[in-house]
């Protein structure tokens, strides 16, 4: 690259605006029980404004990013000036076990996402590209499990001490150290058997952050008593609200789904995770329409038209905004025949 590219390269960086993501890397994988049971990729993704985040992405939304890239700045598109070369991403496997599948994914994607992230500013500035790296209320709700791939995150107590007039000891989360523990390294906090270690955070459920004579690191939760713990927080499962009729009883179930509400599942998920919560093989699913009657699904554009139709409808507070009315596959009574 010459000086003078070099420089309008600069100078096109320096304009962005700071919520522009600048890396991205996966610090672990997790299995979800969503409509159907799959790995998310837990990426951690930092900004030009210095902002970073956790999101949570399945393979099949890096496909539909690419797919999507590659119909706007692909080189099949001799209509945009704009066209550049895109990276290769990992190829489907639709044989193997899910969790295998995933681990091995991700130095590949590590690299896709560093080659995507490199690209001309026009890239970098694309609506899909952007919700794709964009930490949606979904992302930000989810509690990590591990984040085997990052260093969990440390930090020393400034503002706060537990020695200081404006601390609270009685109402601050605090635990009591039933055992002598000595860190391995220097994220790691030591502590001696009775010790009262004062909670920062929960980085997982082996793992606490607290601070005790001036120290602040990790330890395990084995290691001690809590005796206040945090506060509990609001619970993040969605649910999906289903009818089951069967005969003429019409029973109500709410199933927890690990998805985000505006999501939009595929059919054949859909209709296994139904058969896997009545036990019953011969079920059909169905909506119900603006007139009050009930519409089989049949396919993805169906469950689709679906989930378009229940859009800016009220909703209560963690139940996804369409409900699935499940019936017997061979029981047409239920629907409205009269033309």
């Amino acid at each position: 690259m010459s000086q003078a590219q070099q420089l309008r390269a600069e100078s096109d960086f320096a304009q962005l605006p700071d919520d522009i993501p600048i890396s991205a890397n996966i610090a672990d994988i997790e299995e979800k029980k969503g409509f159907t049971s799959h790995f998310v990729f837990v990426i951690e993704v930092k900004t030009k404004g210095g902002a970073k985040y956790l999101i949570y992405r399945r393979y099949r939304q890096f496909y539909a990013l690419q797919t999507k890239l590659e119909e706007r700045f692909g080189p099949e598109n001799k209509n945009n000036p704009f066209i550049c070369n895109l990276p290769v991403l990992p190829a489907k496997v639709y044989v193997g076990v899910k969790q295998e599948i995933a681990e091995a994914r991700i130095p590949a994607l590590n690299a896709y996402m560093k080659k995507l992230l490199s690209l001309p500013v026009w890239v970098l500035m694309d609506e899909d590209l952007r919700i794709f790296f964009y930490q949606s209320p979904y992302d930000s709700e989810q509690v990590p499990q591990a984040l085997r791939r990052l260093r969990p995150r440390t930090r020393k107590v400034k503002s706060v001490s537990p020695q200081g007039p404006g601390f609270d000891r009685l109402a601050a989360p605090r635990a009591e150290a039933l055992f002598d523990f000595t860190g391995n390294s220097k994220l790691e906090l030591s502590f001696k058997a009775g010790d009262v270690i004062f909670l920062l955070s929960r980085i997982n459920k082996d793992w606490l952050e607290g601070t005790v004579r001036g120290t602040t690191g990790i330890f395990p939760v084995s290691f001690v008593k809590i005796l206040k713990d945090f506060p509990e927080e609001d619970d993040s499962t969605n649910w999906l609200r289903c009818y089951y009729y069967e005969d003429t009883i019409s029973t109500i179930k709410d199933i927890a789904v690990e998805e985000d509400l505006s999501s939009t599942p595929v059919f054949k998920d859909l209709l296994e995770l139904m058969r896997r919560e009545f036990q019953r093989e011969d079920i059909a699913l169905n909506y119900r329409d603006a007139e009050g009657d009930l519409v089989r699904l049949l396919s993805d554009e169906d469950v689709g038209l679906m989930v378009r139709k229940a859009q800016g409808l009220p909703s209560q507070k963690r139940l996804f905004p369409w409900k699935l009315h499940v019936t017997q596959k061979d029981d047409y009574r239920v629907y409205n025949t009269v033309p």
